[in-house]
């Protein structure tokens, strides 16, 4: 009897021991998703293709500070149909006199290589992934410029300021602060606009403000290297981009995928250079105003690391 009970307490033993050692099934892996800015990468046109600046405008890189976007989709291959890939994320919209609009409050806004978007893996479909879009809706940048006539001052130039530029297909703000300024809008904004905000320093920054406008309809450049296989819904602003290294998702991955969004910044800010110095001129009293004509990303280039 005591070699039996013996044999029962190994035996025991020995089985506590092996489920100790099994380790558990890891069902939390992510895919997550973050931005680059690069100043050096390619400037693409709205085909994929590398472009200098419009005769007659200017451009300038801005200092970019935070991205946000409203849709990222995984596409099988260029064939796939904008809405029928995979939808990692999707943002808030809410209905605004009877139209869809992106809602910039519940906007998720991000700064550079910082985790925009976490998905679990075990959400999306198994599949192998040669091109990502990105629904650009939100960037914040400083630029340099020159102020005229102002008031009692006159002209400032060379000074920094902040942009807030609003690419979405329709957004509704009910206010923004570029920096220290906050701008009530309180109505919905299609692609293009933007605000923008001095930064004079003391003791002059009590002269600080804010001014707005509008990109021309249509002026925004969405870069599409598909464009005629498949194109993207007009006035949105999906940039294309393709993998060095197909994405694959298996299903029973064992670590975490990053997915980083490097976007080209390269002269990306272009306007009409009226008095062609190569800056850009904001005039108070507008009888000389150079008019921001595109401020849309000039490329995607997405990777892949576990």
């Amino acid at each position: 009897m005591k070699h039996l009970l013996f044999l029962l307490c190994l035996c025991s033993l020995i089985s506590c021991g092996k489920e100790d050692v099994d380790p558990p099934v890891n069902t939390d892996n992510s895919l997550n998703f973050q931005f680059s800015f690069d100043e050096t990468q390619e400037r693409l046109n709205n085909l994929g293709q590398v472009a200098a600046p419009v005769a007659g405008n200017a451009t300038q890189t801005p200092d970019f500070k935070q991205l946000s976007v409203h849709l990222i989709e995984l596409a099988p291959n260029q064939f796939t149909i904008p809405g029928q890939g995979v939808i990692a994320y999707k943002g808030v919209e809410k209905t605004v006199d009877g139209e869809a609009a992106i809602d910039f409050d519940q906007a998720i806004v991000s700064e550079e290589n910082t985790v925009f978007h976490t998905v679990a893996l075990k959400d999306l479909a198994p599949g192998t992934y040669e091109y990502i879009r990105v629904s650009v809706s939100y960037q914040l940048y400083d630029i340099v410029y020159n102020i005229k006539n102002i008031p009692v001052l006159g002209d400032f130039n060379g000074e920094k300021g902040t942009i807030a530029s609003f690419l979405g297909f329709n957004t509704y703000i009910s206010s923004v602060t570029p920096n220290e300024m906050e701008e009530e809008v309180n109505a919905s904004k299609k692609q293009g606009f933007w605000i923008f905000e001095t930064q004079f320093n003391s003791p002059y920054d009590i002269y600080n403000q804010l001014l707005s406008g509008e990109a021309p309809q249509g002026a925004t450049t969405v870069v599409n290297p598909l464009a005629g296989i498949t194109d993207i819904p007009i006035g949105s602003c999906i940039i294309t981009g393709k993998f060095a290294e197909p994405l694959v998702i298996s299903g029973d991955e064992t670590a975490d995928i990053t997915v980083d969004l490097s976007f080209s910044i390269n002269n990306s800010l272009e306007w009409v250079d009226l008095n062609g110095n190569g800056q850009l001129d904001f005039d108070l009293d507008n009888a000389n105003a150079e008019n921001i004509v595109d401020m849309g990303l000039r490329g995607l280039i997405p990777t892949w690391t576990k």
